[in-house]
């Protein structure tokens, strides 16, 4: 279902994958936009290791929720860790492409809680986080992509 990678030799295992999900807090998410058009934003998101599952927070309402009610199928990708040899002009780094279904969490509770956890990928301050969830949180929109497939590789621009 899913095409083989055509550089095998640029190929990332799928523990360097997984690796980078969990380094990586930002990417661009892709989903079936309006008239067949492919809708695809950053996005940060929250790679919980325990089930394997990517997380992500928004609003209840807008375009992406609306593509994703329809169609359930999306794209994530994320990119990262760019350096260059000394005295060379390419740019090297890693990059890691999830295809997958999305589905919203629907338990209030179990979405507050993703949501901090979420949360301190971007800061240690439990103060700010709680004081953002007492005053949003019943706002947020949780939704998780489970993951169907995932393919990484090392990209060295030339």
């Amino acid at each position: 279902m899913f095409r083989p990678m055509q550089r095998k030799k640029q190929q990332l295992s799928e523990a360097e994958c997984l690796h980078l999900l969990q380094d990586i807090p930002r990417g661009v998410l892709s989903v079936h936009g309006d008239d067949g058009y492919p809708y695809c934003l950053p996005h940060n998101h929250w790679y919980n290791v325990e089930d394997s599952k990517l997380y992500f927070h928004s609003g209840k309402a807008g375009h992406k929720i609306d593509a994703i009610r329809k169609n359930d199928k999306a794209s994530y990708c994320v990119f990262g860790n760019a350096f260059r040899e000394d005295g060379d002009w390419a740019l090297i780094f890693k990059s890691v492409i999830v295809f997958g279904r999305i589905h919203f969490v629907t338990n209030q509770q179990e979405a507050l809680e993703i949501t901090r956890k979420l949360s301190f990928s971007f800061t240690s301050d439990e103060n700010y986080i709680e004081k953002e969830i007492r005053s949003s949180g019943q706002s947020v929109l949780v939704f998780c992509l489970e993951i169907e497939h995932i393919s990484g590789k090392l990209v060295r621009e030339s």
